[in-house]
C-alpha cells in the first residue's frame, strides 16, 4: 500500500552527557521515513533550503525512500539546538531557527495522493488537516503532536483528530490534551476526540496503546550505551506504521507486533548520533531485537 509521511528535516545540534554534534541531519520526517524504510516503500514530503546537501538526499534515497516530494526553497533549512542533561527522556531547546519551515505548505505530488498509509508528523495541525484534503480515500492515517500545538492551537488540533485513526502522543502531552493526570482516563478522553487508538509513548519506560477493545503496554529495550534520544519517538512510529504498511491488515494483533517493531526501531536510533545507527542497520539485527523483545516480557503460566 506504500506509507505516507509529511514532517521536517532539519540540521540539529545535539549536546548529551555522552557527546555532541553539530548540524548532522535531522528532522521529524527524517527519522520517521528511514525507520519505516526496512518495511515498506515510503513517500516523504517535506521542505529543505537551498543549503541543503546533496549527501543527504542521497542517503534518503539510497534507504529507497521517495523524495519527489522534498521541496527545496530559497533559504536556509530548518534547524534545532538541543541539550538533554541525565534524564535523557527530557530535551531542553536551546535554539530553534524554522527557516523555510516557517512557509511551509505541503503540496502532494500527484502520485502521492493514492497512497493508503498516512503518518502526519508533527507540524502545525492546520497543515495535517491540508495534508489529509489532498489524500484519496486513504485506509489508515496516524499523526504525531506536541505541547507547543496544544497550547497554541487546541481548536485546530481537535478539527483534525476528527479525521485520524491513531494518534502517537507523549504521557505528559496526553496529559496537557485531555487535562486529565491518568494516563487510562487521558487517553479515554482523547479517543472522544476522534482517535480510535492511542499510543503513549513513554521513553525509557516504553509505550501503552489503548482502543476501545484492548489496552497493551510494551517495555522499552535496555540500553547500555544510550548516546542521542532525539528522534527516538519518530523512530517509533516510522517502525510502527512501517510496519503495519507491510502487512496491510489492521487488527489488534498485528497493531501489537507494530508496537514492538516501533520500539526496536526506537532502541537502534538511540545509540549513536543523528541517524548513524541506521547507516549500518541490518534487517537481522532488527529481527534478533524483536525476538530479544519477546523475551523481555515472556513468562509461564502459574
Amino acid at each position: 500500500m506504500g506509507l505516507l509521511v509529511v514532517g521536517s528535516v532539519a540540521f540539529d545540534s545535539v549536546e548529551t552527557p555522552f557527546g555532541k554534534a553539530k548540524d548532522v541531519l535531522g528532522g521529524s520526517a527524517t527519522y520517521f521515513s528511514t525507520a519505516a524504510s526496512y518495511f515498506t516503500d515510503v513517500r516523504l514530503v517535506a521542505v529543505v533550503g537551498r543549503d541543503f546537501p546533496e549527501k543527504h538526499i542521497n542517503f534518503l534515497k539510497k534507504k529507497k525512500i521517495d523524495v519527489r516530494g522534498l521541496q527545496k526553497a530559497k533559504g536556509k533549512t530548518f534547524r534545532w539546538k538541543g541539550k538533554y542533561d541525565f534524564d535523557l527522556n527530557q530535551a531542553q531547546t536551546l535554539d530553534t531557527q524554522l527557516n523555510v519551515f516557517a512557509s511551509f505548505n505541503p503540496k502532494l505530488p500527484e502520485a502521492y495522493k493514492d497512497t493508503g498509509y498516512v503518518f502526519l508528523a508533527n507540524i502545525d495541525p492546520v497543515l495535517q488537516l491540508e495534508v489529509l484534503r489532498q489524500v484519496k480515500r486513504p485506509k489508515l492515517v496516524a499523526c504525531d503532536t506536541m505541547n507547543f500545538w496544544i497550547e497554541r492551537k487546541l481548536k485546530e488540533l481537535k478539527k483534525t483528530l476528527k479525521f485520524v485513526d491513531i494518534l502517537t502522543i507523549n504521557e505528559a502531552e496526553a496529559r496537557e490534551l485531555s487535562k486529565e493526570s491518568n494516563l487510562v482516563k487521558a487517553a479515554r478522553r482523547i479517543m472522544s476526540y476522534g482517535p480510535e487508538i492511542i499510543i503513549i509513548k513513554r521513553g525509557e519506560y516504553g509505550a501503552l496503546m489503548f482502543s476501545d477493545s484492548s489496552v497493551f503496554s510494551a517495555p522499552a529495550y535496555p540500553i547500555e550505551s544510550v548516546f542521542d534520544p532525539t528522534g527516538a519517538g519518530d523512530s517509533f512510529a516510522g517502525g510502527f506504521m512501517g510496519y503495519l504498511s507491510s502487512v496491510d491488515n489492521i487488527t489488534d494483533a498485528n497493531i501489537r507486533q507494530a508496537i514492538i517493531v516501533g520500539s526496536v526501531m526506537a532502541s537502534f536510533d538511540v545509540e549513536d548520533f543523528s541517524l548513524n545507527r541506521f547507516k549500518k542497520l541490518t534487517t537481522v539485527e532488527i529481527e534478533n531485537r524483536y525476538d530479544e523483545f519477546k523475551q523481555l516480557t515472556y513468562f509461564d503460566d502459574l
